[in-house]
């Protein structure tokens, strides 16, 4: 027993003087190894030295890589920024007619030319730059500036007879040469810039598009924007500029395109089935002018209301349909008055309108076998007043000269009532990638959507001359029609497409009450071709 433990207590003292000894042992070969993987990598650069090889990437390069790659969200120190684009480049097309609608240089005095609207020509229709920073969990700021804005000259799609005082939209007045309009102050009549801008005439910053600020994730299914952006009215006007499946929104679009100054809330509720928005704007230029970037003319304020909802939504059999309808109003102009021509305000005839506008649409992607197919349409009535100084008058008693004093034949309307103006469209197209033959559809015929979109808008006004109440008062109102036929194809979703759409505008003469008014039919057909990217 004393033998079995005297054994014992050797091998334990042996352990205990080996085991230091082993370890040592283990470090001192473990920093060997470290040595030779040192001299290895030093051999390597110097055989590396002067050739075009490059050193292999580390796990932390190949990390760095994939963090701030494509499609990674570009990050600050103190909140998340996200940068995205949109860069349009068109080619169009002209029916070459160089005189305008009101072009009657013999019988009614007035000269309206089209030369400078009938080229054909390159143009960077939209070349946006958006900033989001997410600086908080509840708040979002976004910043977007297009600098393509900032060009005048080009003419409007799908009419370009339009003038460039109002939206480019409407037909109010003759477009003179380009060196007659600098020099008399662009065709609008002798009022100062100064009037020109409060009464919605004049032109305004364009580089600025939207600038606002997105309140959310505090009162349930509810957001909040304050700033610059566009007042939820309608369904094409505030969609993306990147989703639009026409190279152009319509005419009525492009009216409800336009930003404004407000507060606007938000709700959505049942997946986004039900969605509403209620919101106070400036509305500074009124409905027939641009309100971007302004001051407001007036103390009141305009009040938006919209609604929409999808009773069908993403059924396969069914399809998806999307019901709404926005209202928008408020009181334009300061005075206090309603009768323009016995209240002007600073000399100019102009005075309080009680302004409106509805808008209604209807969309639908039907399901099943015909898959792929969709219908669209929306509708707009605005009611509101025309700058001063802005309606051509062919009778020559309206008593302003459109180029203050020039002499050009023809006078431009002195405080003229509210006017009514309708538009609509109707559009439909086919996509084959959404369709039931994608799956088996050639990967060239995939990207293919074909369109095709009827509109009409009460675009071109004159003074009512024929009027028995007021015969320079009263505005007459006149539609273009427009039929659209366009072509996409789809390089990587909206975010690179191609476009093409040919438009047959016919405006508004039919050798009837037209020719009373001097109109001449316009060779005004015109083709539009969309290279797109987005990020």
């Amino acid at each position: 027993m004393a033998r079995t433990q005297g054994i014992v207590a050797a091998l334990l003292a042996a352990l205990i003087f080996v085991a230091p000894v082993g370890v040592v042992v283990a470090v001192d070969a473990s920093q060997a190894e470290i040595e030779q993987l040192r001299k290895e990598i030093d051999s390597l650069r110097r055989q590396l030295q002067g050739s075009s090889a490059t050193m292999p990437k580390s796990s932390v390069e190949s990390a760095m890589a994939t963090k701030y790659g494509p499609g990674a969200t570009v990050t600050t120190k103190s909140g998340k920024l996200t940068i995205g684009g949109l860069l349009q480049i068109w080619f169009s097309a002209h029916q070459q007619d160089n005189r305008a609608l009101f072009d009657d240089p013999n019988g009614t005095g007035v000269i309206d030319t089209n030369s400078a609207s009938d080229n054909s020509s390159f143009r960077i229709r939209r070349a946006e730059l958006t900033f989001t920073m997410d600086i908080h969990e509840n708040i979002t700021s976004v910043v977007r500036i297009d600098p393509a804005r900032e060009a005048t000259s080009f003419p409007t799609f799908p009419d370009n007879q339009g003038n460039t005082g109002l939206v480019n939209m409407f037909k109010t007045a003759p477009n003179v040469s380009p060196e007659i309009d600098a020099a008399a102050g662009g065709g609008l009549g002798n009022t100062g810039i100064v009037s020109r801008l409060q009464t919605g005439a004049g032109a305004v910053p364009r580089l600025l598009k939207d600038a606002y600020i997105n309140y959310h994730g505090v009162v349930p299914h509810h957001d909040f924007t304050i700033g610059q952006f566009r007042p939820q009215f309608g369904e094409e006007g505030p969609r993306s500029s990147t989703e639009l499946e026409f190279a152009e929104r319509s005419m009525i679009g492009q009216l409800s395109e336009d930003r404004d100054l407000g507060l606007q809330m938000h709700g959505m509720w049942w997946d986004e089935r039900l969605q509403y928005w209620l919101g106070v704007f400036d509305s500074a230029g009124g409905y027939f002018a641009t309100n971007m970037n302004r001051a407001d003319t007036n103390d009141q304020k305009d009040i938006l209301a919209a609604v929409m909802v999808r009773p069908l939504w993403k059924n396969e059999t069914w399809g998806s349909i999307e019901l709404g309808y926005s209202f928008m109003g408020g009181r334009h102009g300061k005075d206090g008055h309603w009768d323009p021509l016995e209240e002007p305000v600073n000399g100019v005839n102009i005075t309080v309108t009680k302004a409106m506008k509805h808008a209604g649409w209807a969309s639908y992607k039907p399901g099943g076998p015909v898959k792929g197919w969709w219908f669209r349409g929306e509708y707009q009535f605005i009611h509101d007043r025309a700058a001063p100084a802005t309606v051509v008058d062919m009778t020559g008693a309206g008593g302003t000269d459109f180029l203050g004093g020039v002499g050009i034949g023809g006078t431009a309307q002195d405080g003229g009532k509210p006017i009514s103006v309708q538009g609509w469209y109707a559009s439909t197209g086919y996509k084959l990638s959404d369709s039931i033959w994608a799956d088996s559809a050639p990967s060239w015929l995939k990207p293919w959507e074909f369109l095709f979109r009827y509109e009409e808008l009460q675009n071109v006004w004159v003074v009512n001359c024929f009027s028995q109440e007021n015969p320079t008062r009263d505005t007459w109102l006149f539609k273009t029609r427009v039929f659209t036929g366009g072509i996409n194809y789809y390089i990587k979703g909206h975010n690179a497409k191609i476009q093409a759409c040919y438009n047959v505008v016919l405006d508004p003469h039919s050798g009837r009450m037209e020719d009373a008014f001097g109109m001449r039919g316009v060779k005004n057909d015109n083709f539009i071709i969309n290279f797109q990217v987005a990020f």
